[in-house]
């Protein structure tokens, strides 16, 4: 840990419904809008009220789900990321005018998350639930007081599944979660913007949707290290990393089963009989988020096809088994998602649908709307 002499900024203190005092840096530069500059508090659990002096300009996440939102809000991009092969950054592509530059994101997970890194980037706030890194990592509480206090304040709630036993407080849905960010960078405007956008998108859906007896059951999953086993996930519980398939009227293939969900601390897989069992008409496969469609057929599609146990699942048969995108996604991320699983699954539904206006989401994203 460094000396206080290095620390480049002095904090404020601010009570938390738990875990003790936050502390928030004071920064300087470019404002949001008028506010910036004045304190002003936002409150989340686990942290409770984090009190801020103006508008974090140099900042980080660990999980891509709050580097997404930040940077949907115009807060621009993270210091660092858990793992850039699970942020969906390449649909930033799409957007007109917005650039991201991966090589500016440190890989934080390498060879663990060093405590010494969050000196390194120095940001003015951490969107990151504490607990993470006290359950997942090699941190302790004092671990997680002293870089609060050294560097900058936490602000963050694991909110991808609610399965996780240590998880005892409040969860978020992802707009939940927008709105706070939204009042830590002072962007309400735009998060307004994007709930219309969002609502905009729904209505879409509802009104293209089949009826609910024409809808597929669904089981998500995501390969475990042998190739022939998978980690279930349900989307019927809440996460955000699953918001896209309940929007679109999925039934969970698992809802009526005994299988559980995948929990850090539990990490139960299902084999290939399994799944005949289960037998779903749609299978949703993760870790694949940033293949193309050849990419994804002959690593997932073709070896399922060629078993002759998973050969007979009807999704299998059916050529119903998709890329299910990224464990994490804010806003912009979930627009994609969204989109590209209601093409997936409902061809006739949705085969000449823009489920969202690119452009919007730039002007959005850069302030100009």
């Amino acid at each position: 840990m460094r000396s206080s002499e290095t620390t480049r900024r002095k904090f404020i203190g601010a009570g938390a419904a738990t875990g003790g005092a936050l502390l928030a840096g004071c920064i300087t530069g470019d404002a949001m809008d008028d506010s910036s500059g004045e304190t002003y508090t936002v409150s989340m659990e686990p942290m409770g009220e984090v009190e801020f002096e103006g508008v974090p300009e140099r900042w980080t996440a660990l999980l891509p789900s709050y580097a997404d939102m930040a940077f949907a809000l115009g807060g621009g991009q993270t210091l660092g990321i858990q793992n850039h092969d699970r942020f969906g950054t390449e649909v930033y592509d799409e957007l007109p005018g917005i650039e991201f530059d991966e090589d500016e994101v440190a890989e934080l997970t390498e060879g663990g998350v060093d405590t010494e890194l969050f000196y390194e980037m120095d940001a003015d706030a951490h969107f990151i639930d504490p607990h993470i890194l006290t359950h997942w990592y090699d941190w302790d509480r004092d671990d997680v007081d002293q870089v609060r206090t050294d560097v900058g304040p936490f602000f963050g709630n694991f909110i991808r599944r609610h399965s996780d036993e240590w998880h005892d407080y409040r969860y978020y849905e992802l707009y939940e979660a927008l709105e706070l960010m939204a009042e830590v960078f002072q962007a309400r405007d735009r998060y307004d913007a994007l709930v219309d956008l969002h609502e905009t998108m729904l209505e879409t859906i509802d009104e293209r949707l089949p009826p609910d007896d024409q809808r597929p059951t669904a089981m998500l999953v995501y390969p475990a290290e042998s190739g022939d086993e998978f980690y279930p996930f349900r989307f019927d519980d809440g996460g955000i990393s699953t918001k896209q398939w309940r929007d679109l009227g999925l039934t969970d293939a698992l809802a009526t089963t005994d299988v559980g969900h995948y929990r850090y601390g539990d990490r139960s897989t299902v084999d290939l009989e399994t799944l005949l069992e289960i037998d779903p008409e749609v299978l949703l496969v993760r870790n694949h988020g940033g293949d193309s469609e050849s990419e994804f057929r002959e690593a997932v599609v073709e070896p399922l096809q060629d078993d002759s146990a998973a050969s007979k699942v009807q999704a299998v048969k059916d050529d119903a088994v998709y890329n299910a995108g990224y464990l994490d996604q804010g806003p912009i991320i979930n627009f994609y998602h969204t989109e590209r699983a209601a093409t997936d699954i409902y061809p006739d539904a949705f085969d000449d649908a823009t489920l969202f206006d690119r452009e919007r989401v730039a002007e959005i994203v850069t302030g100009e709307f």
